[in-house]
């Protein structure tokens, strides 16, 4: 797999490195926006680092494997990217402007925060335990990050807004009332899926990864005391849902309550949507896997950037 697995959809972006998607990130909200606050963003990407690196006091660092840094570093881009190619789409009344862009950009970044564990979480040996509370979570590591910013009006909603990236509350439950924080929700929800789906090792991180994931929580494996009864029996059963899983993304979320804002992506790449293409590709490779009983060609296991390979590469000099 190499490093290519590590890189974003259009192989010019290292996703495991913070600072490259960082620096990926400013370019594109400076280019947009004229009052960005660069020392905001770059400390909520420092925060970032420190909190799944395991470098923040408090947190022990993140030891999930499909939900790693790389998978939020991923969406980040993806929205900086969605919300560039909204922007120049739309009058200027319909815009979200700078604010709701840093927001954004914030909530992204720390969408699955959740799933790290703290100190306080005392007999929890595994951030996938909280998969099924995990958003609300974020929600408040989120808004306490926006307290005492120039965001900090936006602390509360910001807790209703990640929930447009998960399912802990029917979306349109989600207590939003502006037109624009409901938008950024949209572009929110549509982002965290199109990184999922159009990673280089979406299948190969299902097979091995998210399954693991869901045999912590309970929605795989064998039924367990106090959880939800199991959606999967083994990651084979996992991969032949997929396709259903997909199609389902698409027709409820992403063509469906999010209003198909995922098309904003072509006016950024100038006519193309390499997020949709790579995922048709994904889809395409999975049928034929599945026609020809082929699944163990999925055998080869993604590295997962958590905690200790973040740590590694935010001590090592940046690459020439």
């Amino acid at each position: 797999m190499g490093q290519q697995a590590h890189y974003d959809v259009t192989g010019t972006v290292h996703l495991a490195d913070p600072k490259a998607v960082e620096t990926a990130v400013l370019d594109l909200l400076t280019h947009r926006f004229t009052a960005v606050d660069v020392a905001l963003i770059s400390r909520a990407f420092q925060t970032f680092s420190a909190l799944f690196a395991g470098l923040l006091p408090g947190f022990k660092g993140c030891d999930t494997w499909y939900h790693d840094a790389q998978h939020s570093l991923d969406a980040t881009l993806a929205f900086a990217r969605l919300l560039d190619g909204y922007e120049q789409s739309v009058p200027p009344a319909e815009q979200l402007g700078t604010e709701r862009a840093m927001l954004g950009v914030i909530i992204a970044l720390f969408h699955d925060a959740g799933y790290v564990r703290s100190d306080r979480d005392v007999g929890h040996r595994n951030g996938a335990e909280f998969t099924l509370c995990h958003v609300a979570r974020s929600g408040a590591f989120i808004s306490d990050f926006l307290k005492g910013t120039q965001l900090e009006k936006y602390a509360d909603v910001s807790r209703q807004i990640v929930h447009f990236t998960g399912y802990e509350i029917a979306l349109d439950k989600i207590r939003v009332s502006d037109p624009r924080d409901r938008h950024l929700g949209y572009f929110l929800g549509t982002v965290d899926l199109l990184a999922q789906m159009a990673d280089a090792c979406y299948l190969e991180k299902c097979w091995h990864h998210l399954y693991r994931e869901f045999s912590i929580c309970g929605l795989a494996g064998d039924a367990q005391p106090g959880r939800p009864k199991p959606v999967y029996s083994s990651a084979e059963d996992l991969m032949r849902k997929t396709p259903d899983f997909n199609r389902m993304v698409w027709k409820d979320r992403l063509d469906g309550y999010f209003e198909g804002c995922y098309r904003y992506l072509n006016a950024h790449f100038n006519g193309d949507n390499p997020y949709v293409n790579a995922i048709d590709e994904h889809v395409a490779r999975l049928d034929h896997l599945l026609a020809d009983d082929a699944l163990h060609e999925l055998r080869h296991e993604p590295e997962v950037i958590g905690a200790a390979q973040l740590r590694s590469t935010l001590n090592s000099p940046p690459a020439a």
